[in-house]
């Protein structure tokens, strides 16, 4: 009987590891959903849509576009509040700033945000949530068609996470250092 329940728990084990290997770090249902709740209170706080919030943009580089915004702010979602970076990106390549205020829509690609979850979330990677959308909102997706949303590209080579592990100050931030929680 005893060994039977060892062989039990073996295999209990074997398939939960073999199942958390093969389920996506990210664009999952449960990212999507939780995406959608940040756009929502982007709308909320006119931070995305036609009324958000401008201020002048400044020259980027790719992958988020020629001309960027960028906000640093707090956000709640569900019962948690967490730090919120927000990235209107736009284009195309020589798109200039004087362009980008006179028609800011006819320039935004995307919008792209990093959302500070709660402690547990991603340790490795400061927690952060990461999410690319579209400027209707809706998700943008990878080359193999799975939403931008979640632990974006973790443990690849390239991706959210590969390219702001190598910010400055440990904090997976280009252009602060240690945000606060």
């Amino acid at each position: 009987m005893k060994m039977q329940l060892v062989g039990i728990a073996l295999a209990l084990s074997i398939g939960t590891s073999a199942f958390a290997q093969t389920s996506p770090p990210f664009g999952t249902l449960a990212d999507t959903a939780y995406a959608a709740e940040i756009w929502a209170y982007l709308q909320a706080h006119d931070l995305a849509g036609p009324d958000r919030i401008q201020t002048a943009p400044y020259e980027g580089t790719d992958p988020h576009g020629m001309m960027l915004e960028t906000f640093y702010t707090k956000g709640t979602v569900g019962n948690h509040t967490g730090d919120l970076i927000v990235k209107n990106n736009y284009g195309p390549a020589g798109v200039t700033a004087d362009e980008v205020l006179a028609n800011p829509a006819a320039h935004l690609g995307a919008v792209t945000i990093m959302f500070r979850r709660e402690k547990g979330y991603d340790p490795e990677d400061q927690d952060w949530f990461w999410a690319k959308y579209l400027p209707d909102g809706t998700l943008d997706k990878n080359p193999a068609g799975m939403p931008l949303a979640g632990r974006v590209a973790k443990d690849m080579d390239q991706g959210c996470i590969a390219c702001h592990s190598g910010a400055d100050g440990n904090d997976m931030v280009f252009t602060t250092n240690h945000l606060s929680e």
